[in-house]
């Protein structure tokens, strides 16, 4: 007889909540580009989702540290798939003809600006975040295992680090090289990349309470030890 699957109260609020993020973050924020005087890089152009994206390695790094590997896995997989949809949706909702009249003629070309996104721009954003977002649990959780449960602050970090170099090296390639001159390909990239691993450092405290609230309200805190870690099973 097989182990029941143990009751989590709080992983179906942040299941949800990782996916909003994802949404808002890349069909909202990305629609408008802002721009900050940093020093050293001087004006930097970039997506205002940028600023709210690095939630979503927020709530990667508590599932896993939490409740494990699988059950971010589970929680990647249901991003990548609203992301999905919601670029298929976006696609046919702009294609159906429009109806008369100038207010949603006007409307329309305001869906086309903010949502008419490139399919090599959707299809390298889910491909950065995928690659991107798995690399940040399994980093995350093998440092859980050889630091003994120690240094969360060193593993969210170094995990971050580590899936947003990933995200933001593919992104940037993949949606602008051929584009882009190489040179501003790669200041861009790794002023995104500062500036999401920047949120990370800064949001380390909340990390630890958030986690300590979870593990002590779950009962939970799992170690990596035998896991699976392909990313293509949706298993628990």
């Amino acid at each position: 007889m097989t182990n029941p699957r143990p009751h989590h109260r709080y992983y179906d609020l942040l299941l949800a909540s990782f996916v909003v993020v994802l949404l808002c973050s890349n069909f909202i924020g990305a629609g408008k580009a802002a721009e900050v005087d940093l020093p050293y890089f001087g004006k930097v152009v970039f997506g205002a989702g940028i600023l709210f994206f690095p939630i979503s390695y927020f709530f990667g790094d508590i599932l896993t540290e939490v409740y494990g590997y699988s059950y971010d896995r589970r929680a990647v997989w249901a991003g990548f798939a609203a992301l999905a949809f919601a670029a298929i949706m976006a696609q046919i909702a702009i294609a159906l003809p429009v109806a008369p009249g100038s207010y949603m003629a006007s409307y329309q070309q305001g869906m086309e600006v903010v949502f008419g996104n490139s399919w090599r721009v959707v299809l390298a954003s889910m491909t950065a975040f995928w690659f991107g977002s798995f690399a940040n649990s399994y980093v995350l959780a093998k440092l859980k295992v050889w630091t003994g449960g120690r240094f969360l602050w060193l593993r969210a970090i170094g995990s971050t680090a580590v899936g947003e170099l990933i995200d933001s090296s593919l992104f940037y390639v993949l949606a602008f090289y051929g584009i882009w001159p190489i040179n501003e390909v790669i200041a861009v990239a790794l002023a995104q990349y500062i500036l999401k691993t920047s949120w990370e450092v800064l949001a380390t405290p909340l990390t630890y309470q958030v986690v300590s609230y979870l593990k002590r309200k779950e009962n939970q805190d799992y170690y990596d030890i035998h896991t699976n870690f392909t990313p293509f099973r949706l298993k628990v």
